[in-house]
């Protein structure tokens, strides 16, 4: 039987042309799908003169829908008034598959309610660790819950991460699974890496690039790309690079990224003069991140809270030597022979960074090696392919045993008539779902669900579907599956 193919929309708030892990996972995952021969729409808010409808590489369809922004890109959470706009998208795409990333993501979620209102199958990504404790932590673990309740599957980016929404959301383990970030190795090549496929030291398995041995006296160069916010660890590196440098005099730092906590660096540039040591280079585009790596030896990522750090890939890949704060999943990220961890604390990192300068200049660690390693590792098709099996288990066109890979209780009491992976679309069922979040919050949620769905009533008498244009698709690419992708 021929594999099927489906129609679906991505939703999040942050996309390009904002640079960041999010973005760059929701534009890399829709272009391999569309190589699949899958349809993908993404819908996202309005980027300054970025309005309407525009189409990226490989025929990507995104619409900007023009919200008010609030805060760090999220837009300003409505529930109900996304509603007309969203169905009048979906019905004009043909959508079967509504995939939503980011738990901060206001038109994430609210596309996540009202795609289960229309009948429409869900998936959830999450990008991100949060708390239990402070009160932020506690709401946004409380909107989670409610959104999750009626979502049919979630994707989270490390083993660790789904820890975290598990707890956080109260579900049940099966309905998760972890698919990791991935990069473009070709994008991420160390400096005078062959770039002919055919030239010696292409490919994984050939001779990698000769190596460049520090001498005693070389200039060490530490390399730091991030948003210029508290829980990227701004402070953490604030307080650490003046000691870094007075242990390790022939050290320079490159420090991309905007945010701010921009300003405190700068005051501690001024306060220590180390102009001539520390560069900011302040935002930089994603196709630029590769030539700023390029200029160093060492990537410093000293996070307080990651999901994943797509970027210590990239780092690694370009042939950079990582050290990193051990939080979250990024212990998971690389294996130990690139990485020199850390905990968050500034004496750690400060020894951390020592350790890394002492082995390169020792030559003890083959940073030449790296990229073919990575390439191996990380693959964006790869994560297409399985992001493809959570559509396929979703959508019933494989039995849950396959989904699964082992059969469950309600597949072996109810057979083919229950599949805890496919959700009742009822309405009564899904008010069963949601009661079941609090005492209070339970009533809250059905109230809202209710609501939603006489919006929708009353969407489909003011606006019939029947009125509503379809959109001319761009054709099909023909995917021949196989086991090597």
């Amino acid at each position: 039987m021929p594999r099927r193919t489906y129609n679906i929309a991505m939703v999040c708030d942050f996309f390009f042309p904002q640079p960041g892990g999010v973005e760059s996972h929701i534009y890399q995952v829709a272009s391999k799908l569309i190589d699949r021969g899958h349809k993908v729409v993404v819908v996202t808010h309005a980027y300054d003169d970025r309005k309407g409808i525009r189409y990226l590489t490989n025929g990507i369809k995104v619409y900007h829908v023009p919200f008010a922004i609030i805060y760090r890109s999220a837009s300003f959470p409505t529930v109900f008034s996304f509603f007309p706009m969203f169905r009048n998208i979906m019905l004009r795409e043909q959508i079967e598959i509504v995939h939503g990333h980011g738990s901060l993501s206001s038109l994430c979620n609210e596309g996540l309610l009202h795609a289960r209102t229309m009948g429409l199958r869900t998936v959830f990504t999450d990008h991100s660790l949060f708390g239990f404790a402070e009160a932020g932590s506690i709401l946004t673990n409380k909107l989670l819950k409610f959104i999750l309740s009626d979502v049919d599957h979630i994707i989270c980016v490390s083993h660790t991460s789904k820890e975290n929404t598990v707890l956080r959301a109260a579900l049940d383990p099966l309905m998760v699974s972890v698919i990791p970030n991935a990069l473009v190795s070709e994008n991420f090549r160390p400096l005078n890496y062959p770039t002919e496929p055919s030239a010696p030291g292409a490919g994984f398995g050939h001779n990698p690039p000769t190596a460049h041995h520090l001498g005693p006296n070389d200039p060490v160069t530490i390399v730091v790309i991030s948003r210029l916010f508290y829980n990227k660890g701004i402070d953490l590196l604030t307080a650490s690079i003046p000691r870094i440098i007075m242990n390790h005099p022939n050290t320079r730092f490159i420090i991309a990224g905007s945010g701010p906590k921009a300003i405190d660096l700068e005051q501690m540039i001024e306060q220590n003069v180390l102009q001539d040591k520390v560069e900011m280079l302040g935002a930089v585009r994603h196709e630029q991140v590769r030539d700023v790596m390029v200029r160093g030896h060492i990537y410093l990522h000293p996070s307080l809270t990651e999901a994943f750090g797509t970027v210590i890939v990239e780092a690694a890949s370009c042939g950079l030597y990582v050290v990193c704060t051990a939080v979250g999943g990024i212990p998971e990220v690389l294996p130990s022979h690139m990485t020199v961890f850390a905990k968050p604390e500034e004496d750690d990192l400060v020894l951390a960074t020592g350790k890394a300068i002492a082995a390169l200049r020792a030559n003890r660690v083959r940073t030449e090696k790296f990229h073919d390693q990575v390439k191996v590792m990380y693959s964006w098709s790869n994560i297409a392919k399985r992001t493809e099996r959570v559509y396929q288990g979703i959508s019933g066109d494989i039995s849950e045993t396959e989904f699964y890979g082992y059969e469950t209780a309600d597949s072996a009491a109810w057979g083919a008539t229950s599949r805890s992976g496919v959700r009742s679309f009822a309405l009564i069922d899904r008010l069963k779902r949601y009661y079941g979040c609090g005492i209070w919050a339970g009533k809250l949620f059905c109230l809202c669900v209710v609501i939603d769905y006489l919006i929708f009533l009353f969407c489909e008498w003011w606006w019939p579907r029947d009125q509503i244009d379809t959109a001319a698709d761009w054709p099909r690419k023909h995917f021949e599956d196989s086991d090597e992708d």
